[in-house]
């Protein structure tokens, strides 16, 4: 039986190493290594790069697993457990010099988290928790905000990029948000905010358009948090369905239903 505590903290030095990396790579990014994956998605050789060493380093710590990953540097998948990578959730602010970005890592057994690490390395904060424990950053326990009403919450999303079947029923949600809710902050990275939720600074995330990758080590870190996790349906499909709510638990309900009045399928 795996250890998925020593893994953990394996994890967290591992993005720690690959962290001081991203960081010294920075001053030497320039519009000659950036590339185009799609509209407004971008990627340096330092994701690429940043991937290898992390595939790499997780390669030897659960036999047989398997990797879903963004920039694609394995195809291998396994049975039973597979790392879900984001070597550099933020790589927009990245280029930008601009805070913040972070390393982000799932662990899916049988397709459900259980261990995810989220590294933002400007503050050198690492978020990290495993099944059945509590939620640390940097050795210290974290829970979500004990807030219960919307009208004293601070909001995080993300703008859509290059999905925009759902843009004006975004914006009205927004503009509700604007005037239900103490504001909203858009910065850059889902992997951030959702660890942020799970230490109290958000008390509540949504976004749709999102992949695997973005959302899998912070939405379990959010739980393990004590935070509530679904889609835009109220369902546990947010790994994979492109759409998350991470909130305390006590306001879910309240932002749930505002979303859906707006969202209505």
């Amino acid at each position: 039986m795996i250890n998925l505590e020593s893994i953990c903290y394996s994890v967290c030095e591992l993005t720690s190493q690959t962290g001081k990396y991203i960081k010294q790579e920075l001053s030497k990014i320039n519009a000659q290594h950036i590339e185009v994956k799609g509209k407004n998605d971008f990627v340096t050789y330092v994701d690429k790069s940043a991937e290898k060493l992390l595939v790499d380093g997780l390669d030897n710590l659960i036999s047989g697993a398997g990797f879903i990953t963004e920039e694609n540097t394995t195809s291998h998948k396994g049975t039973i457990y597979n790392w879900v990578i984001d070597p550099l959730d933020g790589t927009t602010n990245f280029i930008h010099a601009l805070p913040c970005y972070c390393i982000s890592i799932g662990l899916l057994r049988n397709n459900k988290p259980v261990l995810g690490v989220v590294h933002e390395l400007n503050l050198n904060e690492c978020f990290y928790a495993w099944e059945n424990s509590k939620a640390f950053c940097n050795k210290t326990e974290i829970q979500v905000s004990k807030a219960t009403q919307l009208k004293d919450s601070l909001i995080a999303t993300g703008f859509p990029y290059y999905n925009y079947d759902y843009l004006n029923e975004y914006m009205e949600f927004f503009k509700h948000l604007m005037r239900e809710t103490h504001g909203l902050r858009r910065i850059g990275s889902a992997a951030a905010d959702l660890a942020y939720v799970a230490c109290g600074r958000f008390e509540a995330f949504y976004e749709y358009g999102l992949r695997p990758w973005d959302v899998a080590g912070g939405s379990f870190i959010v739980q393990q948090a004590g935070g509530k996790i679904s889609d835009f349906s109220g369902n546990d499909d947010y790994i994979f369905g492109k759409e998350i709510i991470a909130c305390t638990p006590q306001i879910h309900k309240q932002f749930l239903g505002s979303l859906q009045h707006y969202f209505k399928k």
